[in-house]
């Protein structure tokens, strides 16, 4: 039973969330052997002033 959690920055849509679950639980199958059933993908959306990189906040990069 894999489990994959996955953080990306929030804005994305739920077709896109979809696609990511489904193109990782695929992945799963194909690589591992794992079966799809029982593959479980958590999506968490982080805030863009909740996420840094390199020190600084991505809010304030996109500013």
């Amino acid at each position: 039973m894999p489990y994959v959690n996955v953080r990306i920055l929030t804005g994305r849509t739920h077709e896109q969330k979809a696609q990511l679950a489904q193109v990782i639980t695929q992945a799963l199958t194909d690589i591992c052997g794992a079966p799809a059933a029982g593959t479980h993908v958590v999506i968490d959306e982080v805030e863009r002033e909740n996420w840094a990189v390199g020190g600084q906040l991505v809010a304030d990069r996109d500013s």
